[in-house]
């Protein structure tokens, strides 16, 4: 009977690559901050709902059919929420439902005095002045131009990101993929969410990475998903670890 070549490899619970990280951890995590537009896909999907919805009316312009005014006051409260959050920081969850329940309101007396135009003369006389109507081609026209914006981003963010590994950050960078290698054996992330409403949209945050070499730190804002980011660096950092073997002493 032949014997095993590493016969200290073969005692049991002994492994003979000790270094080498879990097969549940990560062997790298990517870290992209996005520009701040990505957060208008609302309002690209609601254009392309308006759109389609606004395709299906049989007159969107005759002023006894409400439909299409009711569409075009709906998308541009959507685009107003939406450049709010462009504009602004939310950062507690007090400001989100104040901010959720004043939208809804304006929305609601708007909807109201449109369908009920005998209940205040004096609102609706000013709210029939206000008569927000646009064709499909109209909202086609927004979700063309966002998309058309997203797919540019979604290319250049290919070109500037950051790569961890187990022992290096990398920072891929340029259009000839020009790569900064910096140590990082002792690692250390810092997670921000300055923002509910971004939060809410992409699950996204602000990193801070700080390295060894005293170095200003990295601050990376808009990263999509930041919890599961981080928690994969953790976990990926944590797996690195050194196995103590112990022999029989044969």
């Amino acid at each position: 009977m032949s014997s095993p070549s590493n016969p200290r490899a073969a005692d049991k619970g002994l492994s003979s690559e000790p270094n080498k990280p879990s097969h549940s951890s990560p062997e790298s995590v990517f870290l992209v901050p996005y520009p701040k537009i990505v957060f208008l896909y609302p309002t690209l999907i609601g254009a392309i709902i308006a759109g389609i919805w606004t395709k299906f009316l049989p007159s969107p312009f005759d002023p006894a059919d409400h439909s299409a005014a009711v569409i075009g006051t709906i998308f541009l409260e959507l685009f107003t929420i939406n450049l709010v959050i462009l504009a602004f920081d939310f950062p507690r969850t007090t400001s989100l439902t104040l901010f959720f329940f004043g939208a809804a309101v304006v929305l609601g007396l708007i909807l109201l005095f449109t369908f009920k135009p005998n209940l205040w003369p004096a609102i609706t006389e000013f709210l029939h002045r206000f008569h927000p109507v646009a064709n499909a081609t109209f909202y086609w026209t927004i979700a063309l131009i966002l998309g058309g914006l997203f797919a540019v981003v979604s290319f250049v963010v290919r070109f500037d990101y950051w790569e961890v590994r187990g022992n290096e950050l990398l920072h891929h960078h340029g259009f000839l993929s020009n790569l900064e290698r910096l140590s990082a054996p002792n690692l250390r992330m810092e997670k921000e969410i300055n923002d509910i409403f971004e939060h809410m949209l992409l699950r996204s945050g602000r990193l801070i990475i700080y390295t060894t070499n005293d170095r200003q730190p990295i601050v990376l804002d808009n990263v999509p998903f930041i919890s599961q980011k981080e928690e994969a660096v953790t976990r990926m950092l944590g797996a690195l670890q050194v196995q103590v073997r112990t022999g029989n002493g044969s």
